[in-house]
Parts: C-alpha cells; sequence; structure tokens
C-alpha cells in the first residue's frame, strides 16, 4: 500500500515538473488565497494589539460617561458624532463632590471643536478641548513650561489656553510662547502653559491641541451649554462597580430620571475593562469575517485546481489507457490524480503561507516604523487551518477529475489521439 502511494507521489511529481508553468499557475489562486488569510489574521491581530494597548494606555482605573442610553448592541450615538446634550457642566460638578460619588479621585468634563489660533503671521488648524481643571489628574500629562489654568481662572471665563507641544511649535516656531498672545475666532488669549510632548494615545494625538477652560470655550468658541464626554479616575480599580453605581444614581437624581432599569437613561456609564471588552468582541468578529472572505479566493483557486486537472485528464488519455491494460485499476487511476491536486494546493499552501509572513512581517515594520505599538503575529492556528483548508479544497476539487479519469475505457483510452 505505502509503496503504492510513493509511486504515485513520484508519478504525479514528474507529471507536474513536466509542465512547470501551467503547475505554477494551478497554483497561484492557492498561493493568493492562503497568503490572504495569513496576511488578515496577522493585521487582524496587530491592529486588535494596537488598539487594545492605546486603551490601557489612558489607565484601567478610568470611567467614562458620554450623553445618549447607549444601543442594545453598541455605543450611545454620539459616538458615532450625533450631537446629544444631556450632559452639562454641573453633572461634572456633581460627580466630582465627593458626597456623591466618594471612590472619584478627580472628574473631567470636555467640549470639542476645531478652530484656527494665529500669531503675529502665523496661523495653524488644531484642535480645541476645552476642559475643566481636572484634565492632568485624569489624563496624566506634565506641564512643560509655565502652568495650568486654575479653578478660579475656570470660573471666572478666563481667556488662558495650554498648548500641546505640537501646536506650540507650528504657531511659535522657536520662539517663548508663555506670555504670548494668540488669536481663536477673533478673541484673544493669553499661552499660559505648554505640555510636555506625549504622542498619540488611544488614536488621539495630545500634543495638537489647545486646552481651554472649559466655560471659555463653551460661551466664547463653540457657543454651546453641554459636555461632549466625561471621565473621571477611580481611587482603586476594586471600587470600580461601587463608583459606577453612585455615579448612575447621581446622574438620574440630577436628570429627574425615576426609573431605576436603566431603560430611561439618557447616558452612558462604561469602565475601561467594559470598552476593552467591547473592542475585543467587535474586532474578533472583524478578523473572523475577513478571514472568511479571504479565504473565498481559496474557492477559486480550487476550481482552478479542477479545470486544469480536466485538462490533464484529457492530455493524459493514453497514459490511463495504457496503466489500465497493464493492471491498475479504477482506485490506481483515482489515487493518482488526488494525489496530484493535493500536491499542488500542498505546495501552493506551503509558498502562500510563507509569502503571508513576510508580507505580514514587511507590514508590522512599516507600521512600526510610523511610530505605532503595532505587535507583529503570526498565530499557529491560522498556518494550519489554511494548509488544511488548501489541502480539503485540493482533494474535493480533485475528485471529479480523478473518478473521470479512473471511468475511462482501457481500450477506448488507447485508441484516444
Amino acid at each position: 500500500m505505502f509503496s503504492l502511494i510513493r509511486q504515485s507521489i513520484k508519478m504525479s511529481l514528474v507529471a507536474l515538473l513536466a509542465n512547470k508553468a501551467r503547475s505554477f499557475l494551478t497554483m497561484l489562486g492557492i498561493i493568493i488565497g492562503v497568503a490572504a488569510v495569513i496576511i488578515i489574521v496577522s493585521v487582524g491581530a496587530g491592529a486588535q494589539s494596537l488598539i487594545v494597548a492605546q486603551v490601557k494606555s489612558l489607565g484601567t482605573n478610568l470611567v467614562g460617561i458620554m450623553p445618549g442610553k447607549s444601543e442594545e448592541k453598541g455605543p450611545p450615538a454620539s459616538v458615532m458624532g450625533v450631537v446629544i446634550t444631556t450632559l452639562t457642566y454641573e453633572d461634572a460638578l456633581a460627580l466630582r463632590d465627593k458626597k456623591n460619588v466618594p471612590n472619584f479621585v478627580e472628574v473631567a468634563g470636555y467640549s470639542m471643536g476645531n478652530g484656527t489660533a494665529s500669531w503675529q503671521s502665523n496661523s495653524y488648524d488644531t484642535t480645541l478641548r476645552g476642559s475643566t481643571v481636572g484634565y492632568l489628574a485624569v489624563e496624566g500629562g506634565e506641564v512643560a513650561e509655565g502652568r495650568f489654568f486654575t479653578e478660579e481662572e475656570e470660573n471666572s471665563l478666563a481667556r488662558v489656553v495650554v498648548l500641546g507641544s505640537k501646536a506650540k511649535d507650528e504657531i511659535f516656531g522657536n520662539s517663548d510662547a508663555v506670555g504670548e498672545r494668540i488669536k481663536i475666532k477673533k478673541h484673544t488669549f493669553e499661552v499660559i502653559g505648554v505640555m510636555k510632548e506625549r504622542g498619540k494615545i488611544a488614536f488621539q494625538d495630545y500634543d495638537d491641541q489647545i486646552i481651554i477652560p472649559i466655560k471659555t470655550a463653551q460661551k466664547l468658541l463653540f457657543g454651546i451649554n453641554h459636555l461632549g464626554l466625561i471621565r473621571a479616575k477611580v481611587d482603586y480599580e476594586e471600587n470600580m462597580d461601587k463608583a459606577m453605581e453612585d455615579a448612575v444614581v447621581t446622574l438620574r437624581e440630577r436628570h429627574d430620571i425615576t426609573d431605576k432599569s436603566g431603560a430611561s437613561d439618557d447616558f452612558t456609564i462604561s469602565s475601561a475593562a467594559e470598552a476593552l471588552d467591547m473592542i475585543t468582541t467587535i474586532t474578533d468578529a472583524l478578523r473572523f469575517f475577513l478571514a472568511a472572505m479571504a479565504a473565498l479566493s481559496l474557492l477559486v483557486g480550487g476550481i482552478g485546481i479542477m479545470n486544469i486537472m480536466l485538462v490533464s485528464v484529457t492530455e493524459r488519455t493514453r497514459e490511463i489507457g495504457l496503466r489500465k491494460a497493464v493492471g491498475a485499476n479504477n482506485s490506481n487511476i483515482t489515487t493518482q490524480f488526488l494525489i496530484e491536486a493535493i500536491i499542488i494546493t500542498s505546495i501552493g499552501g506551503v509558498i502562500g503561507i510563507i509569502s503571508g509572513v513576510i508580507f505580514s512581517f514587511l507590514i508590522a515594520i512599516v507600521i512600526q516604523a510610523l511610530d505605532y505599538d503595532w505587535t507583529f503575529s503570526v498565530s499557529i492556528w491560522s498556518i494550519l487551518l489554511a494548509l488544511f483548508v488548501a489541502m480539503i479544497i485540493g482533494l474535493i476539487f480533485g475528485l471529479y477529475p480523478a473518478r473521470k479519469a479512473s471511468k475511462l475505457e482501457p481500450v477506448e483510452a488507447l485508441r484516444y489521439e
């Protein structure tokens, strides 16, 4: 039995090498399909690690409060850019009150927008972040020059700003910024501080922004009276659930919500851990969906194998007749052509795996060169799965040509021209 299989493999290799170009083109669909699966799974894993690392870098003891009730299977509409005005500056103050939420170390409320800052002949388009004084305690970061604004300045509509390091460089270049005055939307502001360079965290560029006292930003720049986001820092992670419960009670009382089931809530509270779970679930589903789409190209490769094997059967009709005439049975002929199909897909699968790993590695190098925390990852299961699927496709799509070859009558096959 083993000698017969070994002989069939040897004959298959001879037949494939006799038509190298055709054999390679036959493998090409499998190579592309397997490589695509490897690349997508690898890139998906790298993207997931990047997103998770970005969220974790903000801290696992943070609570995010967004306006609007979250959907049953997704985040609130405010995440998608829909303007919801249910959170206010007074809500942030209530959450900051230790009588209401004793486990919140600090609370920061935000309103975001875009604008052009100008100084002398220089102007720069950047992000305008209205924030409460709790910004540093919640978000982290350090002031490199000057100082941050005070609670008194927050409440008095003081026209002061703190620049991110990139915004400072773009507006002032090598000149000192602290003490200078810039214009934003026809209003003049004094620069009182410059933040230390921090980079991108959670896909937010902390260096490319101008931080403004929240009331000043709302009244003078945005013309609004609501917050887009509230973040709070919890003292200890084990107190996270208790802090979130207290925050829910506080906001329901402020918003006159008597329904304790949460159905009438006009806000959404989530912890960093919940955000990570949601992100992981979404990215996992996306990875598997994309891998499944890439795997469809393997079916195209399988059809190509079947077509080429049918051509091969036609070309080798006399060979089949001769083998049957000297004693080969239907099973021997079927095995011969099945082995050829499996060899084609196996070699194509191996080349596809090598190509996929190389391309995934190159992608990782490029993204890491762009200063992103990207992890190069190729899982063993994706390699084995791709190779297994390729072999199964070779078996399935090679079965029909193999059976057709085995059913040829010896006399008719020998007469074939």
